[in-house]
């Protein structure tokens, strides 16, 4: 059995920086009622980290930065500016809403 070895890629998506981090799975422990997870890719954002793809061992660097990239470009980036009107405010008391959750447009 060969021993899992994390994994860094820092990729630079429509100028913004992202910080992916492969982590080892868990088998699932039944006395602590936790299931089993595979390895993953995780995407860093202020010392949190959020589940991104399953981590393949048999995929090369190229291949795991298209993978990472698609899934930013399609969950982590809000629409291109021009594409949909931008609504400044919400509709409940005036709150502002971001056109996505990383971080200010």
């Amino acid at each position: 059995m060969t021993a899992f070895r994390p994994q860094q890629r820092h990729l630079t998506i429509q100028g913004r920086l992202f910080h992916f981090v492969s982590y080892e799975g868990r088998p699932a422990n039944h006395r602590r009622a936790q299931l089993a997870y595979p390895a993953m890719w995780y995407l860093m954002v202020e010392g949190r980290r959020c589940p991104v793809l399953p981590c393949d061992s048999s995929q090369s660097v190229p291949e795991v930065d298209a993978a990472l990239r698609d899934w930013a470009e399609d969950n982590a980036l809000g629409p291109v500016a021009g594409t949909l009107p931008l609504a400044s405010r919400a509709l409940n008391g005036g709150v502002y809403c971001r056109g996505n959750w990383w971080g200010p447009n």
